[in-house]
């Protein structure tokens, strides 16, 4: 990559895992201030750590990989910048091994400047919309008081927000590629509003009872969902145009157990048990 924009994408991950070899990529330790042992020491997979520079690595726990994301944005510097998962992958290819389809610099290059932003295809959830789906298998005064926030701190956003969380699928699991600015200003956004959020949570303004390790990580969730109300606000404020936005293809590295995963869903949504793992 010494020629055309530069590009550097995290991968986010908490364990020792296959990692791309295209020289975009870097893997990264994800939570390292929340995991460690009795001696205070960390494992090392021999990848970057989210604990070095500017970070908020201990908030892992209940952010995930936007410690990661957080990092990247205050410590990176190249055109582009993107974030995946040590599990999900962009792939413009379909192959027997997955890591052979993962998108590689070569294929990328030639979008660069087209498109500023690439996000994966929408999940869609067909029966339910982003509000419903969060209130069956999570706590909805997590998302009632981001709504509160962001009318209180960005009251433009607010009808965004109403259409988005109305809608039956969106731009899930903070993947994204972006121009290294415009994810300056998405995360300064981002970040605002999730740490009001979990100042709220711990002096009791949001009301849930004592969440599992699962629930706890809500704040990583909420961002899936307030990633959608930013972007619509840039397209409909012409900040960003629909034509600059590509959707990518993206692959699960491991089995994504779909039978399991619609059984918790049916659970949660008829019979009130929220998820607890996934």
């Amino acid at each position: 990559m010494t020629e055309g924009r530069t590009v550097k994408i995290i991968v986010a991950s908490h364990k020792a895992f296959r990692m791309p070899d295209d020289e975009m990529y870097i893997p990264l330790h994800v939570g390292v201030d929340s995991n460690r042992d009795e001696s205070g020491r960390t494992q090392d997979f021999g990848f970057a750590k989210d604990n070095t520079g500017d970070h908020i690595s201990a908030r892992n726990p209940g952010y995930c990989e936007l410690t990661g994301l957080y990092w990247a944005w205050k410590n990176l510097r190249a055109d582009y910048i993107g974030l995946v998962h040590y599990r999900r992958h962009f792939t413009l290819h379909r192959t027997r091994d997955p890591f052979d389809g993962v998108m590689k610099y070569s294929e990328l290059e030639p979008m660069l400047g087209r498109y500023r932003l690439f996000v994966p295809k929408k999940r869609r959830y067909y029966i339910d919309t982003l509000y419903n789906h969060y209130k069956y298998t999570h706590y909805i005064s997590q998302l009632d008081e981001t709504r509160t926030i962001i009318g209180e701190k960005y009251p433009d956003y607010l009808p965004s927000f109403d259409r988005v969380v109305n809608r039956t699928g969106g731009y899930m699991f903070n993947m994204m590629i972006m121009e290294s600015g415009l994810l300056g200003e998405y995360c300064t956004w981002l970040f605002d509003v999730l740490f009001e959020l979990e100042r709220r949570v711990k002096d009791g303004r949001v009301s849930m009872p004592p969440l599992s390790t699962f629930q706890a990580r809500f704040y990583g969730r909420v961002s899936e969902i307030i990633f959608n109300v930013w972007l619509d606000y840039q397209i409909r404020t012409d900040r960003i145009d629909k034509k600059e936005i590509h959707e990518l293809p993206c692959r699960f590295m491991e089995n994504e157990h779909m039978v399991r995963k619609a059984i918790a869903l049916i659970m949660a949504k008829f019979f009130g048990r929220r998820y607890d793992t996934q």
